[in-house]
């Protein structure tokens, strides 16, 4: 029986890439899975399908930068599903890359509310409800930029550090309730985030052949993998599908 059957899953930026990806995956191991992103129409469409084939899902409009609306998905999750068992903070942004100084203000601060500050809402949220139920698993979308300097990635780059922070973080303050946190750190990841990288022509990674890119299936299988057994080793920490015992763990191919 799969780890994740019958778990309760809230999905954060879950209308493309590797939400929407992470969404099928889970729903297709058994879990009931709560689609949450500004495009409500997308994330009604993906549900649908979910259903139509045989899933548990349903959709919900969020803009994580806004606390109010996190907090309104995992209530929602809650009434849905009874429960609260998984959320993975997934929602993030990275356009406009530019370099510092011709940086739009507003523009830099948005991917901070949502990358970083998004992150923190969804603890926020999701802590006491999974405390009060005896625990639960949270999965940070983490990144090598949260460790490296990349130029026109300032705003990235400052945000998922400041997550794999969190991701420390919330460990060392929720373990003792049973609420394991930890971070998924992918690598390139055949997304739309992908093709804007590309457009920028900014810093070497706008330069990667589209074929290095994993496909955002791996991802989620990598998320599940987290959420059941094998995720007890990476609590308060990143664990990377950038390596080849990482993805042998997960069960998938080695780095070629």
């Amino acid at each position: 029986m799969s780890d994740l059957a019958g778990k309760s899953v809230l999905i954060t930026g879950a209308s493309r890439g590797i939400g929407e990806a992470t969404a099928r995956h889970f729903a297709a191991q058994g879990a009931k899975v709560m689609l949450a992103a500004r495009s409500l129409k997308e994330i009604n469409r993906i549900a649908a399908e979910i259903n139509a084939a045989g899933g548990t899902a349903q959709a919900k409009s969020c803009d994580v930068s806004w606390h109010h609306d996190v907090a309104s998905a995992v209530q929602a999750t809650v009434e849905a599903f009874g429960s609260l068992d998984i959320l993975i903070n997934n929602a993030g942004l990275i356009d406009p890359i530019t370099r510092i100084t011709d940086a739009d203000p507003e523009d830099w601060a948005l991917v901070i509310d949502v990358n970083l500050k998004g992150v923190f809402y969804g603890y926020h949220a999701a802590m006491p409800v999974m405390q009060k139920q005896g625990g639960g698993t949270i999965i940070n979308i983490s990144s090598g930029a949260a460790t490296g300097a990349l130029e026109g990635w300032s705003h990235y780059c400052a945000s998922k550090a400041g997550v794999l922070s969190l991701t420390k973080c919330g460990h060392k303050e929720m373990a003792e309730h049973g609420i394991r946190v930890m971070g998924l750190s992918p690598g390139t990841v055949a997304t739309e985030m992908q093709v804007e990288i590309k457009a920028s022509g900014i810093n070497p990674v706008s330069q990667l052949d589209p074929g290095v890119h994993i496909p955002a299936d791996w991802v989620a299988k990598g998320l599940a993998y987290l959420c059941g057994p094998g995720g007890d080793d990476w609590v308060g920490q990143d664990f990377s599908l950038k390596t080849d015992e990482g993805r042998a763990a997960v069960g998938l191919p080695p780095i070629t």
